[in-house]
């Protein structure tokens, strides 16, 4: 019985058969995807933008079943992704890069009688373009608030006429289109890649890139503040742990007192500060005039400063260019070194 049916079967079944085997064959990607409701145009515009990537194969259902059965127990894994308006994939992308283009692909659609709403179709508030007319009966049988003002139509208020999962009745997938609002969409939808080792679903392939993008962005920030509380040195935290090491240096020596010429003048502002406040608890005869020329001023602070630009602004030429010449690393293991000579 057999072999007669195969003798009566059409040839061109054979042959698409055939053709569908070394497809699969011949790429490292074999896709099922979902054709459901594309116009043939559409269908067609589709096959030709993915034509410099991967091949569209449309065939009947029963040709794919057995394409995949006889092609062995590893392309034999997509059978169950095989239902309704079905289509074939074959490409050298990566499973996630198909998928990825397969979603940036869709185009909105308008909705039809019958339709269920992907997500909740809401009609915004506001005026239209149409004039005073029957479509204020059309749009108020819709669900949608709607009045003359100004000689045209307004939507009053903001409404959801379908929420997500419902059906798309015939009034309102007619309204929608004449308010140019296209809620479906159309393109190809992955069931299922299979890579001759792993078989993936939609699930599978999603990446939310821009949450992976800012997990990346925490991840190098956490490393980099572990790395530089740790005091260990890389290439992207030693000019941190050299600055902090110089900071931290020179408030030691600050407090400890230690006579090194990059703490010398902060020891010294310090110093005459406690005289200038010391000026304020002693009696006058115990001052001469001037500590009593300084005593309850409050200009003694921008004095000080004054004073410690006016020493910096007598450093010899040479040793500015010298300063600038070394870049900020080496300016700071040089100022830490020198605190501990």
């Amino acid at each position: 019985m057999q072999a007669a049916y195969k003798t009566h079967r059409p040839a061109w079944k054979d042959a698409e058969v055939a053709s569908i085997k070394e497809q699969v064959q011949r790429h490292s990607i074999t896709a099922i995807v979902s054709i459901k409701e594309i116009p043939a145009q559409q269908l067609q515009k589709i096959r030709a933008e993915l034509r410099a990537v991967a091949t569209l194969k449309v065939a009947r259902n029963t040709l794919i079943y057995r394409a995949l059965e006889e092609s062995g127990e590893q392309a034999f894994s997509l059978f169950s992704s095989v239902e309704g308006q079905t289509a074939l994939i074959f490409t050298e992308l990566s499973p996630f890069r198909l998928f990825k283009l397969l979603e940036s692909s869709r185009r909105p659609a308008p909705a039809k009688a019958g339709d269920i709403a992907p997500q909740d179709i809401i009609v915004e508030k506001g005026p239209t373009s149409f004039r005073p007319g029957p479509i204020v009966g059309d749009l108020q049988n819709a669900g949608i608030p709607a009045a003359i003002e100004k000689g045209k139509i307004v939507i009053r208020e903001s409404k959801t006429v379908v929420k997500a999962g419902e059906r798309i009745n015939a009034r309102v997938a007619d309204v929608l289109q004449r308010l140019e609002i296209f809620p479906m969409e159309v393109g190809l939808y992955l069931r299922a890649a299979y890579d001759g080792e792993t078989l993936y679903r939609p699930e599978d392939l999603y990446i939310d890139e821009q949450a992976y993008a800012h997990k990346f962005v925490t991840a190098v920030s956490n490393a980099l503040h572990l790395s530089i509380n740790a005091a260990y040195p890389t290439r992207l935290t030693i000019s941190a742990l050299l600055q902090r090491g110089l900071q931290e240096a020179v408030n030691l020596a600050v407090n400890a007192e230690i006579f090194e010429p990059d703490v010398i003048e902060i020891l010294l502002s310090r110093a005459q500060a406690n005289a200038l406040t010391l000026t304020n608890v002693l009696p006058d005869e115990a001052l001469d005039e001037q500590l009593m020329a300084l005593k309850g001023s409050s200009a003694a602070p921008a004095q000080l400063k004054e004073e410690a630009q006016t020493k910096k602004e007598k450093e010899t030429e040479e040793e500015r260019e010298e300063e600038q010449g070394e870049d900020e690393t080496e300016s700071g293991a040089a100022g830490l070194g020198s605190l501990f000579e």
